[in-house]
């Protein structure tokens, strides 16, 4: 499963997998966080896509099984951009298409207004464009969550943070992150409908995963420190030329209402699929299934 080597990209080693022939499309896949990594994506998906494309799947810069960033260094949202154009160009490919997921979907978006010409397909796995919008709306699970589990007072906060205009930015993640803690061992129910198919993670030991997610906390603090993360991306939907593919899911509080109806109206060349037993992670939520609805995307646009 794991093709991956670290790979100099623009003086930083980057963790790069590669799946699939050289003859195939090239697809890369932008993974979500900020700081989490390709991991549960390659797990999933590249054996369930090799045959059709040429994966090629990230660590981005500063996470997790890439080279490592201090507080001192710069590093900006830009990075994480620029970066991608250098392995495009590392690999000599002229175009390719891009899976974006959750905040890997924010990347994508930016990425294709940035640089049209070097993106043939757009995928966007339970995007976020809007990091209020998607904060409020997490918020909003989140209470949901803690009534079930007894925690009556912090889930009327919750809902009450959650409709608070005042509150934005980087002060209504950082709120959301305090409340969905208070979930504890059922956190994660806020992302993750299906666990028919979870990711088995055992390949690195436990101590080895906080390790790697030490590493990634660093990126996640000076992104949100510098603060580009919280422009919101709704308006740059109307730039986005490319066949674009919006994928949700039933279940899922991170590509809110909002953000969908936005999509719908801005996005010229657009279509949505919508998976209905999945959550915040169609890619292992429904795998055989994604990756059908990723091939017939790709593949049809390539009129084949």
């Amino acid at each position: 499963m794991h093709n991956g080597t670290l790979i100099t990209i623009r003086d930083k080693a980057l963790y790069i997998e590669e799946h699939g022939s050289r003859h195939h499309p090239p697809l890369l896949y932008l993974h979500g966080g900020p700081g989490e990594s390709c991991f549960d994506f390659s797990y999933h998906q590249t054996d369930r896509l090799k045959e059709k494309f040429r994966i090629i799947a990230i660590d981005q810069r500063g996470v997790c099984r890439s080279e490592g960033i201090t507080n001192e260094e710069e590093f900006s949202l830009m990075d994480l951009i620029e970066d991608c154009e250098a392995i495009r160009e590392h690999f000599h490919l002229e175009s390719w298409s891009v899976l974006g997921h959750s905040f890997g979907g924010y990347l994508g978006v930016l990425y294709a207004s940035l640089y049209p010409g070097s993106i043939a397909h757009l995928l966007l796995e339970c995007p976020t464009f809007d990091f209020t919008l998607t904060s409020r709306s997490l918020l909003k699970k989140t209470s949901v969550l803690l009534n079930k589990y007894g925690k009556q007072e912090k889930a009327r906060e919750s809902l009450e943070i959650a409709y608070d205009s005042r509150i934005k930015d980087r002060e209504l993640a950082e709120l959301y992150a305090s409340y969905s803690d208070e979930l504890e061992e059922n956190r994660m129910e806020i992302y993750i409908h299906n666990t028919s198919n979870p990711t088995d993670y055992s390949y690195y030991s436990e101590a080895k995963w906080d390790e790697l997610y030490d590493k990634s906390e660093v990126h996640y603090d000076l992104l949100r420190e510098e603060g580009a993360i919280f422009h919101s991306l709704i308006p740059s939907l109307s730039k986005l030329t490319m066949p674009t593919l919006l994928l949700t899911g039933e279940h899922d509080p991170v590509t809110s209402e909002e953000q969908i109806k936005a999509f719908n109206q801005f996005v010229e060349n657009g279509a949505i699929y919508h998976f209905a037993n999945s959550g915040h992670t169609p890619h292992d939520e429904e795998a055989d299934h994604f990756a059908h609805v990723v091939t017939q995307f790709i593949g049809a646009k390539r009129g084949e």
